[in-house]
């Protein structure tokens, strides 16, 4: 299915947003990293993504902590 993560179109399988998370390697070995998920614009908790559905033409947002100073 087609779907925007962060602005940039992707042609994903899995169907959660958890699968997709793995699927871009933000998940590796059932670890994933400390990240924030938002789906249409609504805030997703990591204890819902296994539960949430994508459909075609959703858009994603991935946010990872960065360091600066």
């Amino acid at each position: 299915m087609k779907i925007t993560v962060n602005s940039i179109p992707h042609d994903v399988t899995g169907p959660t947003l958890h699968d997709l998370l793995v699927e871009l390697g933000y998940i590796t070995q059932g670890q994933p990293l400390a990240l924030a998920t938002a789906l249409n614009d609504q805030f997703i908790a990591k204890s819902d993504r296994h539960e949430i559905a994508l459909y075609s033409g959703d858009r994603v947002e991935i946010l990872t902590p960065m360091q600066g100073g």
